[in-house]
């Protein structure tokens, strides 16, 4: 059995990340999510710990002990320090670039880069 782990980035999950454990709560906690890992605005130290506790409490919420994390770098040693202190591993998804070739109809070829997940890199 696939150990199931929190999706707790901007992204919806990869078909490959799905199969590899990845779940999703409902989409309103998406939104949630979405707006927690949004900062538009030069943050300050006390803005980036209050949105990593609130991370931190909807990845409790998923009852999930692995959480995989990503965004702005400079939000993730918080989020990671929070996760740890809560119980919860958190873990970046490992991706290998592939550059597919795709024809197109006026018979030029389109290289188009995509992304594989391969697994997880715990932080």
């Amino acid at each position: 059995m696939t150990q199931k782990i929190f999706n707790l980035t901007q992204h919806v999950a990869t078909p490959d990340q799905i199969a590899d454990g990845v779940v999703e709560l409902t989409p309103e906690i998406k939104k949630e999510i979405q707006a927690l890992l949004t900062i538009e605005e030069l943050p300050t130290r006390e803005e980036l710990t209050i949105r990593a506790i609130k991370l931190r409490e909807i990845a409790r919420v998923s009852g999930c002990s692995m959480v995989m994390i990503g965004g702005a770098p400079f939000l993730m040693g918080a989020l990671e320090h929070e996760l740890r202190g809560a119980c919860r591993m958190p873990v970046y998804s490992f991706s290998k670039r592939e550059v597919v070739e795709q024809a197109q109809a006026d018979e030029t070829v389109k290289k188009v880069a995509v992304f594989k997940h391969t697994g997880w890199v715990k932080a």
